[in-house]
């Protein structure tokens, strides 16, 4: 009966871990503004969110005002607007974060930037993120290096190998209930 516990929230914790999130830029339609002060930045907002490769960023703005433009690290830090990676201009634009590490957006009105209307968002790594590690196959026997499982009472086996079948496929967390 544990046992199945066990599968079961090993599975729930799979299905729900595996999938994209859309994250609305700063949590709020008219967040992607100057912020009224720098204790409400959106670099604040994207620090409170863990990002993984397969996530999206989502910007709801006035396209007549403003843009969306992604840039390096060197224009992020000086608000160069001329050479965008990309620029996103359609009043609600979405980004895909397609590999681990730091996206920089700056606002593509002038003088935004400079006033501190711009983000950071940084992606776990893959070998980091639950999700990957939920999404890779489970190692073999010769490649998983973790404790030895004692034997159990005859009455036990079954759940045992269950438990740590569902132990290497969470990448070695255990649920104790």
């Amino acid at each position: 009966m544990a046992s199945s516990l066990i599968l079961s929230i090993a599975l729930l914790l799979a299905i729900t871990s595996s999938e994209a999130k859309e994250f609305l830029v700063g949590g709020a339609d008219n967040a992607w503004q100057i912020p009224p002060n720098t204790t409400d930045s959106l670099n604040q907002w994207a620090e409170r969110n863990r990002f993984q490769v397969g996530d999206s960023l989502v910007w709801k703005y006035d396209p007549a005002k403003d843009s969306v433009l992604e840039v390096t690290r060197k224009a992020y830090l000086s608000c160069d607007r001329s050479r965008p990676l990309e620029e996103h201009k359609e009043g609600a634009s979405t980004v895909e974060l397609r590999r681990s590490g730091a996206y920089y957006f700056i606002s593509g009105a002038a003088g935004a930037c400079e006033e501190g209307q711009r983000l950071i968002v940084v992606v776990m790594s893959e070998r980091h993120s639950l999700r990957s590690r939920l999404a890779s196959p489970a190692p073999t026997p010769s490649e998983y290096e973790g404790p030895a499982v004692a034997p159990t009472s005859g009455a036990g086996k079954r759940g045992g190998a269950i438990a740590v079948a569902a132990m290497v496929a969470l990448g070695g967390f255990v649920f104790m209930l």
